[in-house]
């Protein structure tokens, strides 16, 4: 199936306000993506709406955040089910750096239910650390049944390799990059043997579905009758690890 585990929403302060949950599962259902994760910045109040909406257009949903650590390494952190997700959500919002939003300034941060109606606003500005490292946050997302991947390692910013040099090793069930081989420099990057993901990591409409990748796995084996909407979360990880570490489109 085509899959596609790194967007945002309206919840993003650098996103659009016009990519709501509903706009983000239309787009991906019409571009053929039937596995999407929502992951807006440090936080996951949009994946409420996400979860409801995900059945009518055909998508399995997973529900997350693009964290960041204290080092501001962008991180994707991945749930099957919503109740953990939304656990962790209020555990990485207690430890969210204490900064007030001012969305004249930095941008506009809500949430809204399955009619795009706006049902709140973040008061502390997504895009600051958490005061986790990356060495502990695989750890704290192991506790609440999650999966880890280090988001787009290949970019100059908020990456891996941005702040530290290198792609560290740690529990990452993939490692996400923006072009495969990942190059960086010029120079083939080391990703340590991880299967190597792409993502959309899309902000607005238009970038919906423009870098999804193919999960090998069986869909009724992904999401067992009976199971609601949530994946089950170990065949997930073991369509992951089938991922060619070096090469695969």
């Amino acid at each position: 199936m085509l899959a596609d585990l790194h967007n945002h929403s309206c919840l993003s302060p650098c996103g659009s306000l016009e990519l709501s949950p509903r706009r983000l599962l239309e787009l991906g259902a019409n571009r053929g993506i039937k596995l999407m994760a929502l992951t807006d910045h440090n936080s996951s109040l949009n994946c409420v709406a996400f979860s409801r909406l995900s059945s009518q257009f055909g998508i399995i949903p997973i529900y997350g955040m693009e964290a960041t650590t204290s080092e501001e390494i962008h991180v994707l952190c991945l749930f099957t089910n919503l109740d953990a997700c939304m656990a962790f959500n209020d555990y990485a919002y207690s430890i969210l750096t204490p900064f007030i939003n001012i969305p004249e300034k930095t941008g506009d941060q809500v949430y809204v239910d399955e009619d795009d109606n706006i049902e709140g606003e973040v008061e502390y500005y997504l895009i600051n650390p958490l005061d986790l490292s990356i060495d502990s946050i695989g750890v704290k997302v192991n506790e609440y049944n999650g999966i880890v991947i280090p988001a787009h390692v290949d970019r100059s910013a908020f990456s891996m390799t941005s702040q530290l040099g290198i792609v560290v090793d740690g529990p990452w069930q993939a490692v996400e990059c923006v072009r495969l081989p990942p190059v960086l420099n010029g120079m083939p990057l080391d990703t340590l043997g991880y299967p190597l993901i792409t993502s959309s990591d899309a902000h607005f409409s238009e970038h919906v579905g423009r870098r999804p990748f193919q999960l090998d796995v069986n869909i009724e084996e992904l999401q067992p009758k009976g199971n609601g909407t949530e994946a089950d979360i170990g065949v997930l990880k073991n369509a992951l690890a089938k991922r060619n570490p070096y090469i695969q489109t």
